[in-house]
């Protein structure tokens, strides 16, 4: 028993008073852990819906509003608020859509006929990514860390139709959440630009 004492005694003496090495090993794996969490949208890059690359990090400096969008949808119209809203304040926002088909099958089309009826029914020249998944197992990234707090740090968020918006500051930080029936040129947006 005497040997197990002194054993344990050495042991002892080779902490540092203050020191848990338990603790800083579970530090250790949380900095690694929130190292890989991106604190930002600047962090990603989305395929473009011609095929290009929409790099969030040149958009640093300005706010983001980002709205998963719907060609057949009753909000659809809002297509036109969004150019309107974008072309006003381009130099402060930059306005990315990104369209998905998880809401009454309401986005059949291809990449080429989303941005075919978008151009020629609304003009839209703002950012558009590629067809994507909002919501479910195969959200896309961008969209879980949207919508978990844990990754973004702000909210939790449900995408519960089309056009549901994220606004996010020139640090890339998300401001607020609309949902679809907030229109984009209402002052609960515009308000915060």
């Amino acid at each position: 028993m005497l040997k197990f004492i002194s054993i344990a005694a050495i042991l002892l003496s080779c902490v540092r008073p203050g020191e848990n090495t338990v603790n800083t090993t579970q530090n250790n794996a949380m900095s690694n852990s929130q190292q890989d969490t991106p604190t930002s949208i600047h962090t990603f890059k989305v395929e473009a819906i011609d095929g290009g690359t929409i790099n969030f990090a040149d958009f640093k400096g300005k706010k983001i509003l980002i709205v998963n969008t719907a060609s057949q949808c009753g909000y659809t119209p809002q297509y036109k608020e969004l150019e309107a809203l974008y072309n006003k304040y381009k130099e402060k926002l930059v306005l990315v859509g990104f369209p998905a088909n998880n809401f009454g099958q309401q986005e059949p089309g291809s990449n080429t006929e989303i941005k075919s009826f978008c151009q020629k029914n609304y003009g839209v020249s703002f950012p558009l990514a590629a067809k994507i998944s909002v919501k479910g197992n195969d959200m896309a990234p961008i969209y879980r860390w949207l919508t978990q707090k844990q990754l973004n740090g702000m909210l939790d968020a449900e995408i519960k139709w089309n056009f549901n918006k994220f606004l996010l500051d020139e640090d890339g930080h998300i401001i607020a959440k609309f949902d679809s029936g907030t229109n984009p040129l209402s002052e609960d947006i515009t308000g915060k630009l």
